[in-house]
C-alpha cells in the first residue's frame, strides 16, 4: 500500500510517495504554490501533483485553515490575490467557502483521499500517542494541532488568537515578521509564545515543526523546557501515511 502525501503551504507544495514503513519511494517533489488559487485550480493542481509522483493507492493532503470532514470552513492564504498577507479576493473566498475539497480531489484522481489541516497532518507524523500532545508549526504563519491519547481533538485556529489588539499570532510569529525583525528577536517571540500557551494547554509534550523550526537556535531550545521538542519539517510527509493508520484504528 502506497500513500501520496501532499503538504500544501502558503509558499510551496511538497509531495512524496511513502510505503507502509514510511519510506519515500522516488523523489520528493516541491513546487511553488500557484496564485491566484481558487478551489477549482487547487483541485487541478492536486491532479498535476499526482501525475508528477510515483503511483500511489491513496492520497493525504494537508492544507492551511479550518478543515472539517474534508470541507473547507476557512483557509487563510488561498483567498488572497497573490498569497499570504496580500489583498483578499471576494471571488476566491466564495470559491472556497464550504468547498468539499476531499470529495473533489477523490473524484478527479479516483483514489481514496483524506484532506485535513496541514498542522494536523504534521502532528500525525511526530506524536507517540500518549498523553496530551500539542504541535505548533512555524512557517508562513502559525499552525496548531492537538492529540489526546493519539486521538485528534477538534481543530482550533490558534493563529487567529491575538497577541495584542489587531495583531494575530499568525502574523506575529510568521515568516514576514521574522524577515522584518531578524532571527534573534523572532526566537525571543518563539520562547514567549511557548510560555504564554503552556498554562493554557498544560500539555505533556509540545512539538514545534514547520519550515522555520530549523531556525530555532540552540540557545532558545535550551530555554523552552524538557516538555518541548523541535521536529523536522518533513514529518508532515510521514504524517500523511500515518494518518491512515490512525483512521484504521478508530
Amino acid at each position: 500500500m502506497f500513500t501520496l502525501s501532499i503538504d500544501c503551504g502558503g509558499s510551496f507544495i511538497k509531495s512524496a510517495v511513502l510505503d507502509q514503513s514510511g519510506t519515500i519511494h522516488g523523489s520528493e517533489q516541491r513546487i511553488p504554490t500557484p496564485y491566484p488559487l481558487s478551489a477549482e485550480r487547487f483541485v487541478k493542481t492536486m491532479g498535476d501533483v499526482v501525475a508528477a509522483n510515483a503511483p500511489a493507492d491513496r492520497i493525504t493532503i494537508g492544507m492551511p485553515g479550518m478543515i472539517r470532514h474534508g470541507v473547507v470552513m476557512h483557509t487563510p492564504h488561498y483567498i488572497n490575490e497573490a498569497g499570504p498577507f496580500t489583498r483578499r479576493d471576494a471571488d476566491l473566498a466564495k470559491s472556497w467557502k464550504s468547498f468539499d475539497v476531499q470529495r473533489a480531489v477523490a473524484a478527479v484522481t479516483g483514489k481514496p483521499t483524506i484532506v485535513m489541516n496541514d498542522a494536523e497532518v504534521h502532528a500525525a507524523g511526530v506524536i507517540n500517542g500518549t498523553g496530551l500532545e500539542v504541535v505548533f508549526t512555524l512557517g508562513t504563519g502559525l499552525g496548531s494541532a492537538m492529540f489526546d491519547g493519539g486521538v485528534l481533538a477538534p481543530h482550533m485556529e490558534l493563529s487567529h488568537a491575538t497577541v495584542r489588539s489587531g495583531v494575530w499570532y499568525d502574523h506575529w510569529i510568521g515568516e514576514e515578521e521574522r524577515q522584518r525583525i531578524g532571527n534573534a528577536l523572532w526566537n525571543r517571540r518563539v520562547r514567549l509564545m511557548v510560555e504564554r500557551w503552556r498554562p493554557v494547554f498544560l500539555w505533556d509534550r509540545l512539538y514545534i515543526g514547520g519550515g522555520n523550526s530549523r531556525l530555532v537556535t540552540d540557545a532558545t531550545r535550551s530555554r523552552l523546557g524538557q516538555d518541548v521538542v523541535i521536529v523536522a519539517n518533513n514529518s508532515a510527509l510521514f504524517g500523511g501515511k500515518r494518518l491512515w493508520d490512525f483512521a484504521a484504528r478508530s
